[in-house]
């Protein structure tokens, strides 16, 4: 029997795969035992390479809470998240992340995960990144760290 906040995530999935939104990734984040948001990947829908699912639904958390920070919640996901929802998770301070199919899952669909984890790992890296204005931009940070009235996040 499928876990029942998973259940969620795969419904949100199929609707959006049926629907030509996306890809079949879905996603929910719970608080406190309460759904307080569920998506799916909308990427084909709107044409943005980061509304994924995870994004997507960490987008509607933090509007429902009205904060950036979702350490007291859990997310569902059906796919195991790709490392750009996987920074998003990290920046969101989600603690626990509960995944149904692998990279090579979605790899085998077609998709990219499997790649851009190993182009993290260093292999296979099709970006080439350049240093360049290093010292204009570092001073940005003197700036953030003397304004008083500063956030951290």
């Amino acid at each position: 029997m499928m876990n029942k906040w998973m259940k969620i995530a795969h419904n949100e999935a199929t609707e959006g795969m049926l629907a030509n939104d996306g890809g079949p990734f879905g996603a929910v984040i719970v608080h406190r035992d309460k759904v307080i948001a569920t998506a799916h990947n909308e990427v084909l829908k709107t044409n943005d390479p980061t509304a994924h699912a995870e994004i997507n639904a960490i987008r509607i958390a933090s509007e429902q809470l009205g904060s950036f920070d979702l350490s007291e919640c859990v997310l569902y996901c059906t796919c195991k998240p790709c490392p750009m929802c996987l920074g998003a998770i990290f920046w969101a301070r989600i603690g626990t992340v509960y995944y149904g199919a692998t990279e090579f899952d979605a790899a085998r669909g077609g998709f990219d995960d499997q790649r851009f984890y190993e182009m993290i790992r260093g292999q296979n890296h099709d970006v080439v990144l350049k240093q360049i204005d290093y010292e204009v931009n570092a001073k940005l940070f003197d700036q953030w760290l003397a304004k008083e009235d500063r956030q951290m996040y």
